[in-house]
């Protein structure tokens, strides 16, 4: 169906990639420990994009450098945001503001400039991933705290910002303003942040450029992982169903459970063969292979079988597995043309290629 060829090894553990847009066709990819790691015309450059390890707590798997997103005008002004769990005030999440130097291959440390600090009651459910939606704001996902079940509700408890995607406006900010269409802006007892609630570890998000359609895996507690989708996000306002649902079926209570005004999953899977631990990925628009133009590709941590999602004429989800890989798959990446790649934690990339979707 598809295959995996060989692109880079970082050497250490990693978390993401991602591209800065800038024309360069650079890539950049997060390491777990805290440093930026370039990769140009297919070389992995010796020289760190930036370096905070010594700000970065990623003593435990679910910690560390975990997002990373360049402003939309990263070109003009080198701007740049990253989500680490921090040394500084015992593993909590920063957001933060970066810039680059003169030299576009360096970034400066000392140019940190803190937007967003979130408390973390516990080591794992950080989620981390940030990033600019098409309404040009930047998009935060949070974890419901740890370390299971969310006994504490925070995922649907409006006056949290755990178990939730923030929105935020950043460019030209101290620190954030909240965009004035926020869904709970004017609604008492809710964070204005917040764009979407009830989720328990949103392990990578995406919104499809041509379409403004958005894909959200959001990993499971026990039993279920689930892939979900909005066609017409909107502002927002959605709530995911943690931990009311896990995935499919009523999670607390166990059953009965009130699942009005919640988003469904378009495909869920359960604890096994298929996998346990969701990575969400990309809407596939590169010109390599044009058969698989729109086409959602994402994987799983535990087993790394990659699938492709996309519904047929009638809107009905039609799901494939395309490769076993064996792979323990923490992100995908996509470069500036649009081309997709499989992230392995280890320090492995592979680039996608090869192959078609057999309905």
């Amino acid at each position: 169906m598809i295959a995996l060829e060989p692109f880079v090894d970082a050497g250490t553990m990693i978390t993401s990639m991602t591209h800065a847009g800038d024309g360069s066709g650079r890539l950049f990819i997060t390491t777990r420990a805290g440093q930026i790691l370039i990769v140009e015309d297919g070389n992995l450059l010796r020289e760190p994009f930036i370096d905070l390890t010594a700000l970065v707590d990623s003593a435990s798997i679910e910690q560390g450098l975990l997002g990373l997103a360049f402003d939309p005008e990263y070109a003009e002004n080198g701007e740049f945001y990253l989500n680490f769990t921090n040394t500084e005030t015992e593993d909590d999440t920063i957001g933060a503001r970066y810039r680059v130097t003169a030299d576009p291959g360096s970034a400066d440390p000392v140019s940190r400039q803190d937007i967003l600090f979130v408390e973390q009651p516990a080591n794992n459910h950080n989620a981390g991933q940030l990033l600019f939606g098409p309404d040009g704001y930047l998009y935060i996902a949070l974890g419901d705290g740890g370390p299971g079940n969310d006994l504490r509700k925070r995922a649907q408890d409006p006056a949290e910002l755990l178990g939730k995607i923030l929105r935020l406006d950043v460019r030209g900010q101290a620190t954030y303003a909240i965009p004035p269409d926020n869904p709970f802006l004017e609604r008492d007892g809710y964070r204005p942040e917040i764009w979407a609630l009830g989720l328990r570890n949103p392990w990578r998000f995406t919104f499809d450029p041509p379409t403004g359609e958005f894909y959200l895996g959001d990993v499971g507690q026990e039993t279920w992982e689930d892939l979900n989708f909005v066609a017409e996000p909107g502002n927002g306002g959605l709530n995911f169903g943690w931990n009311i649902t896990e995935g499919p079926v009523c999670f607390s209570p166990p059953s009965g459970c009130d699942r009005s005004g919640l988003v469904e999953p378009v495909y869920a899977y359960r604890h096994g063969e298929d996998g346990c631990s969701i990575t969400g990925g990309y809407v596939y628009r590169g010109r390599a292979h044009p058969e698989w133009a729109g086409m959602y590709f994402f994987s799983d941590f535990c087993t790394g079988l990659i699938r492709a999602a996309r519904r047929d004429e009638d809107g009905v989800w039609m799901i494939a597995p395309l490769l076993e890989t064996g792979l323990a798959v923490v992100s995908l990446g996509m470069d500036e043309a649009g081309e997709l790649y499989v992230l392995d934690l280890a320090g492995e990339v592979y680039r996608i290629t090869d192959g078609d979707f057999n309905e």
